[in-house]
């Protein structure tokens, strides 16, 4: 993972005390530049889910704290359900949880693998294949690990 630039990492810095405030948990934050401008993005969870309202506390919080950032957009969100697991609290968390591997380059002819995540063990993502088998992979070697997330025809079907 390459290394924040000082502003990025201060912005990072300072947003984890103000979720940890909030009693949210910083996911993520990054700062990207598209046609529109330059965006300075905060992802933040907590265990219930985030809310519109959640976001908006939070982004009220920040903002004036992000003087030091050049940005021309701040938007502040939950990370969504199929977020990426970066940090080593993500992979605790995920445990048990159905996720894709994506690796740089190919292993044995493939370069995706899904199973249930067994864990970070020794710096390898291990997973758990339908048939009990675990297999592990460098994280040097990983692009992306993110859960899985499946709907069938009643998960759309409208409540009434």
């Amino acid at each position: 993972m390459p290394k924040p630039s000082a502003p990025l990492g201060r912005a990072q810095e300072i947003a984890t005390q103000v979720a940890a405030q909030q009693g949210f948990i910083l996911v993520d934050v990054e700062l990207v530049k598209e046609p529109t401008g330059h965006f300075l993005r905060f992802f933040i969870d907590k265990p219930e889910g985030v809310t519109v309202d959640d976001c908006e506390v939070f982004h009220r919080r920040i903002q004036p704290m992000m003087e030091f950032v050049d940005y021309d957009y701040m938007e502040v969100s939950s990370p969504g359900a199929d977020r990426p697991l970066k940090k080593p609290e993500d992979f605790e968390r995920a445990e048990g949880v159905p996720v894709e591997v994506r690796l740089y380059k190919p292993e044995g002819g493939q370069k995706v693998f899904r199973g249930q995540l067994a864990g970070l063990v020794d710096g390898k993502v291990v997973l758990c294949d339908a048939a009990g088998e675990k297999r592990g992979f460098d994280l040097k070697a990983v692009a992306l690990v993110k859960p899985v997330v499946e709907f069938d025809e009643d998960d759309l079907k409208d409540e009434v």
